[in-house]
This record gives structure tokens, sequence and C-alpha cells, in this order.
């Protein structure tokens, strides 16, 4: 029996109370996080700590799922299709990784009022 190739997927959780406050604490994080982008999108939002967490786990989830070692935030944006459908660019270490597997990456979001999660699946 051949071994194909391995799905990854990989998953984040996050109470978004925690990443508000980090912000709020340290204004510059955000900027070393997020793209200018994904800073904007949030900032159209009625809670835009809701939808920046959920870009921080989308992030997060995309890291674990190309198994990647040193990479920066910025390495991985999530923008919107036309469609509203969450999707991510890779730059860098993120875009060098996924080469490198011949993989492209999926994403999927999610918040509630208190949490919000992301996965993201190698295909």
């Amino acid at each position: 029996m051949t071994a194909g190739p391995r799905q990854r997927i990989g998953f984040d959780l996050l109470e978004i109370d925690r990443l508000e406050q980090a912000l709020a604490r340290h204004p510059k994080l955000a900027e070393r996080l997020f793209t200018d982008a994904e800073r904007a999108y949030a900032q159209a939002r009625a809670r835009p700590g809701q939808h920046l967490a959920a870009r921080f786990c989308a992030k997060e989830a995309v890291a674990k799922a190309l198994a990647l070692g040193g990479w920066s935030f910025r390495d991985v944006e999530v923008v919107n299709q036309t469609d509203g459908v969450p999707s991510v660019t890779l730059y860098g270490a993120a875009a060098a990784r996924a080469a490198e597997l011949g993989v492209a990456v999926e994403v999927s979001l999610t918040h509630t009022a208190t949490s919000a999660g992301a996965v993201a699946i190698l295909v």
C-alpha cells in the first residue's frame, strides 16, 4: 500500500475579549498582526475585534496546517471573495511552504459574541 499525500488541517479558537484587550494595551499590535486590508475590513464592522479575532484564528490555523516554523502573521492575509466567502493570500514563508508542498489553502471562519475560530485545510 503506497501512502498518498497527507491532507493537513489546522484549527484555532480564541476568546474575542482576549484579543480586544491585547489590542487596547498595545495599539501597534494590530499593525504587526494584520494587513491594512484586514484592519480596514474589521473597522467597517460593528465590533471590529470580533472580525480581527476570526482572522487571527485563520492565520494560526494556516500556520498549523502548513507546519510553519518561522513566519510572520502578515504572511497570511484573509480576504473576502466577491461573494463574501473568506480565502487566504499567502506571502513570504507561508507562500514558500505551500509551494514546497504543492498545496493551496482553504479556510472557514466563525465567531459568536465571545469566541472566534477558524479551520484551514490544505488542498
